[in-house]
């Protein structure tokens, strides 16, 4: 029995990633034992699950009719053992959880490597990327996503707290330049902007009541690093929009100033997101439980 279940979830993983390689990588194992466990199960089945190509991989029409049962059946499973661990209050399996990078390692990342020490039966594997992560398609537990949520449906979202992205200089670059009193006045400065993916970062500004702006400064340095950007900016080099858990401790010790109205400063908020389930596996509800605990609810 143990082994039949074994090739269900191989199966289903492979439905999911889309093809063995994806799967064996998921699964940590190596794409033949992927291939075989699933030759094994149509042997089993006395049926054809996959049309296989070299370059696709879809299901035949049993295929399809024994993924839905096989996902039923696994939904069934995890609420069970969902329950049970409820009752142990046991912590075990795989937490993958997938955030921003540089915020990730700096803000998540230490307290996620927390949680774990506290349960030695967890297995925390952590993937840090810019790109928006697929839940499902990445195989994902978690994932951390900062600014504006799209709408999706089947998933679930919990806000863990919130950031200020503010405007700032060093006092070596004020002294020689001079303060900008408006965001006008930006034009006639030397302004570093993010860019991802090749693609500048547009500047969010408050205006008066709920109004916001949106502008891509006039910039000739442009960088996809926001440390490197920080960096140019305590250098003196000049102006920057950066987020207030980066720059912290350079505007406590002042090698860096904020300009401009702190009414300017754009809020965004940070978020838990995960595939909706009739029962959250409990490491991941502890896991969330922690974040929104020990993340600030206000970042200023």
């Amino acid at each position: 029995m143990t082994e039949q279940l074994k090739g269900i979830s191989v199966f289903v993983t492979a439905v999911e990633a889309g093809s063995f390689s994806l799967a064996a990588e998921r699964l940590h194992l190596s794409r033949s034992a992927v291939g075989k466990t699933i030759s094994q199960l149509e042997h089993r089945l006395s049926v054809r699950l996959f049309q296989r190509t070299t370059r696709s991989l879809a299901l035949t029409d049993e295929g399809a009719i024994f993924y839905e049962h096989c996902l039923r059946a696994l939904e069934e499973i995890q609420a069970a053992e969902t329950l049970l661990e409820s009752g142990k209050k046991s912590v075990r399996g795989r937490l993958r959880v997938s955030m921003p990078a540089l915020y990730g390692r700096m803000c998540i990342a230490p307290l996620l490597t927390e949680f774990a020490i506290q349960h030695p039966d967890l297995k925390l594997e952590l993937l840090f990327s810019d790109r928006v992560s697929d839940l499902l398609e990445d195989g994902l537990d978690l994932v951390i996503r900062n600014g504006k949520l799209p709408d999706s449906s089947g998933l679930v979202a919990r806000k863990l707290g919130e950031h200020r992205m503010m405007i700032c200089a060093s006092p070596h670059y004020l002294r020689q330049h001079g303060e900008p009193q408006t965001i006008d006045d930006l034009s006639h400065h030397e302004v570093f902007n993010y860019i991802n993916s090749g693609v500048p970062h547009r500047w969010i500004i408050n205006g008066e009541g709920d109004k916001k702006s949106e502008f891509v400064p006039k910039s000739r340095m442009l960088m996809d690093d926001l440390e490197a950007i920080a960096d140019a900016s305590i250098a003196g080099f000049g102006i920057a929009l950066l987020p207030c858990w980066l720059i912290e401790e350079e505007l406590q010790n002042g090698k860096l100033v904020r300009i401009l109205s702190k009414d300017l400063d754009s809020v965004y908020e940070t978020h838990a997101v995960w595939v909706q389930t009739l029962h959250l596996p409990l490491k991941v509800r502890l896991a969330v439980d922690m974040l929104v605990s020990r993340l600030p609810t206000s970042m200023n």
